[in-house]
């Protein structure tokens, strides 16, 4: 099988040639730079980008892997979640070529593709297990009774994990995209130097929140600024905020193992790129027993290998839609079309 992967979801253009299961013959991401003077994804900008780039993306894939149009198999395609301008953008691309080429259609949760991204590993992980979904919007705790079998156990209530990120990011005037932006800051300050909260993290439930965090941030800047003391204390915010999401994410990561009696843990999405929370978790971990895995850095952002894999996988599990799925700007992975 040949498969053609791609995503346009939110401001990363990409195109992905799958072979088989896991054998990648191409695979491109283009970042979109235009944002960064916003401090944050402009929708009508995102999508705009995509129209530019996504044709000459998919004439650069397939001249890379020395294969024709009229070779591939199966089409996969982000249906979303994400931001509908540009969704549609790959959307309707995917469409176009399945008509004129005749080829089966999949539409794929951006969400479950984040996990499934672990099947392009050399040893993917074998349910059951939990994952940590880290993505852009999403920050989920979820068991995987088997792949395209989930059940949730927990979900920030506000705000997710990666938008807290960018939010404080914009606050300490770091740059976009936030996660980069914080890590790297935090990097030369001290993470004690402010007593953030942790968010419900004494809470029994496996939800979270963060939106709390991010508005202590937010006083602690303005009175910094007023005292005239803002500028040189970036970088401890930056960790002592770092130091905060880090910790509830791995408290109720373990807890949610050690309630389903769980010895893996699979964290997957952007926000997975994070040192800290590796390093941070590996440390825990150990002592807990458990065993973490994560995927190859260049597969937790949002990419098209991991949407061509996702399309494979249900295409051999019987499923095909036709021209008429729509796409969908919200939605996890209790989504019906999530499996």
């Amino acid at each position: 099988m040949l498969t053609l992967g791609i995503e346009t979801s939110c401001d990363e253009t990409s195109v992905a040639l799958l072979e088989g299961e896991k054998k990648l013959l191409s695979h491109l991401v283009l970042s979109q730079m235009e944002h960064e003077r916003f401090g944050g994804v402009v929708p009508e900008l995102a999508s705009r980008a995509h129209q530019k780039v996504l044709l000459p993306l998919l004439e650069q894939a397939f001249g890379e892997a020395k294969r024709t149009l009229e070779e591939i198999d199966l089409i996969g395609v982000t249906l979303g979640p994400g931001l509908i301008g540009s969704l549609l953008v790959g959307v309707c691309t995917a469409k176009a070529l399945a008509l004129s080429l005749d080829k089966p259609l999949i539409g794929v949760n951006h969400v479950e593709a984040h996990l499934m991204a672990n099947l392009l590993v050399d040893e993917p992980p074998q349910p059951p297990f939990i994952a940590l979904l880290i993505s852009g919007g999403h920050t989920l705790l979820v068991e995987v009774e088997r792949w395209g079998r989930y059940l949730i156990l927990g979900r920030s209530r506000d705000d997710a994990v990666g938008e807290s990120f960018d939010k404080v990011a914009k606050m300490l005037e770091l740059g976009y995209p936030g996660g980069p932006a914080i890590e790297k800051a935090a990097a030369s300050g001290n993470p004690q130097a402010f007593a953030f909260p942790r968010p419900m993290i004494k809470d029994p439930s496996l939800d979270m929140s963060f939106s709390g965090l991010k508005t202590a941030v937010l006083y602690e800047v303005q009175d910094l600024r007023k005292a005239g003391k803002f500028n040189g204390s970036q970088a401890d915010l930056a960790a002592s905020f770092q130091a905060a999401a880090v910790e509830v994410l791995i408290e109720k990561s373990l807890r949610a193992c050690a309630r389903v009696s769980a010895r893996t843990l699979v964290v997957a999405g952007g926000a997975a790129r994070n040192k800290a929370l590796r390093e941070n978790l590996a440390t825990r971990s150990d002592s807990s027993g458990i065993k973490v895995i994560f995927p190859p850095l260049n597969l937790c952002t949002d990419n098209a290998a991991m949407i061509a894999r996702t399309a494979l996988f249900h295409f051999d599990h019987g499923c095909a839609d036709s021209l008429d799925i729509r796409a969908y700007p919200t939605g996890s992975l209790d989504w019906p079309e999530a499996g």
